[in-house]
């Protein structure tokens, strides 16, 4: 097992996460927000386990719980707070986090650590209590900083899946940064908006915020690129994370009928239009493994079956294809291009997207519905290239025949496709081998 994990940096252009040696690092994350609440330390060994051998990178997890975390109990029968105060961690609780983030770096998992969810200092829907104030914010915050601040795979998440509403609840989050970075100065920090929310839209200009996430809403074709877009035009540049998606087998917009789940394909969908639009990385999530569902909870948002057997519906599989992909590929060296494509864009079409070296000698395109690929690729590059179609819901490769035209022909029209060409230095480089080898 991996264990010398490294801390993670911004890479030099400020796009993309890198590792301490300036290796790519592929943010291929998990919502898995009540791991600390709701599992055991054997259930968590079975679960990062199963995520390893997905190719998940990084697992995101809350240390005071959404799901009634201050007053019910974790899986050992422990509390995080002595009456119910930041001040006063509860160090059994605490010994069980220190747990867990020790058997992560064991087993090589990165960790986005969410000091609290948002209905701890701003309530709203969720059920609390609000606990915090700016000045035991900043307190936690240290303390959380002091603890963790050994371990090199930690990234630190703000927010909960809130925006502030007031004064306050502004003045929380940055004290509780503050408080952070003052003790912990390698470890990232992020923020966790709210759904069709970008950090930035928040914390422009916040300079513990290095990181800028966005929540897409649990919608199908929610188009993410739109938000991927926006995040990447502002200043300070800065990497960009989906960091919570449509789940798998969550209701489309959250109906309370429960009908018409989103499902792997609408995962494909969300997970490749926000990396060929740009983004760092992609958080996955599944409706019954955030919750940590069993036949004991609650079935939140109509869960259907217990955790463990959510691990492996299809779309968690299929979106770990995607780390096994773009590590074969200069992926932190290309960019978004929409002079590749030729003839018209329809509207009402799903959106191909691509992205491309600069000199055109690895393009890598992004079909969400079989058709023809109409392109405007430099004869001098087609006549030396090679192409491949890959399926994103296998990972199979399939190596195009014969003279290549700026016209590509999908394999079939009943899903998504992705378009692989590689000419010149990068054939060699590039020795591609099926992403699940």
């Amino acid at each position: 097992m991996k264990t010398n994990l490294q801390p993670l940096k911004i890479s030099p252009n400020g796009r993309f996460l890198t590792c301490q040696d300036g290796s790519p690092f592929f943010w291929l994350g998990d919502t898995a927000w009540e791991l600390f609440h709701r599992l055991s330390l054997k259930e968590t060994r079975f679960y990062f386990q199963n995520r390893i051998d997905k190719g998940f990178t990084i697992i995101q997890a809350v240390i005071l719980a959404e799901l009634d975390g201050l007053t019910t109990p974790n899986a050992a029968g422990h509390l995080p707070l002595k009456d119910l105060d930041p001040c006063q961690p509860n160090e059994a609780y605490f010994k069980h986090v220190d747990e867990v983030v020790a058997m992560a770096a064991e087993m090589g998992l990165y960790l986005a650590l969410l000091p609290t969810w948002g209905d701890k200092y701003n309530k709203k829907w969720g059920t609390g209590p609000e606990v915090f104030t700016p000045e035991n914010a900043r307190t936690y915050g240290e303390f959380l900083a002091k603890r963790f601040a050994k371990y090199p795979h930690l990234v630190w998440v703000m927010g909960g899946d809130r925006a502030p509403e007031d004064k306050e609840d502004q003045q929380i989050i940055e004290q509780m940064a503050l408080g952070i970075s003052t003790f912990d100065k390698t470890s990232l920090i992020t923020y966790h908006p709210g759904g069709g929310t970008i950090a930035s839209d928040l914390f422009p200009n916040a300079s513990w915020l290095q990181i800028d996430m966005f929540q897409s809403r649990h919608q199908k074709q929610f188009r993410e690129y739109r938000f991927v877009n926006k995040a990447r035009s502002r200043k300070p540049i800065r990497p960009v994370i989906n960091g919570e998606p449509g789940y798998e087998n969550i209701p489309n917009l959250l109906n309370k009928w429960h009908f018409q789940r989103l499902n792997a394909t609408d995962v494909r969908l969300s997970a490749y239009w926000s990396m060929l639009s740009g983004a760092a990385g992609y958080t996955y999530g599944c409706n019954e493994v955030w919750q940590m569902h069993t036949e004991k909870s609650n079935p939140l948002f109509g869960a259907q079956m217990s955790w463990d057997k959510a691990l492996d519906l299809p779309g968690a599989t299929q979106v770990g294809f995607l780390p096994k992909l773009f590590v074969k590929l200069p992926w932190q060296e290309m960019v978004v291009s929409t002079k590749v494509f030729a003839g018209l864009k329809w509207p009402l079409h799903p959106q191909k997207l691509a992205l491309t070296t600069v000199d055109q000698g690895c393009i890598l395109i992004y079909q969400p519905r079989g058709s023809k690929i109409k392109t405007r690729i430099n004869r001098s590059i087609l006549n030396k290239a090679e192409a491949y179609w890959i399926n994103p819901q296998d990972g199979k490769v399939e190596a195009l025949k014969g003279r290549l035209s700026n016209t590509f022909q999908t394999p079939n029209r009943l899903q998504d496709w992705l378009l692989l060409i590689v000419s010149g230095s990068y054939q060699g480089q590039w020795k591609f081998q099926k992403p699940d080898s």
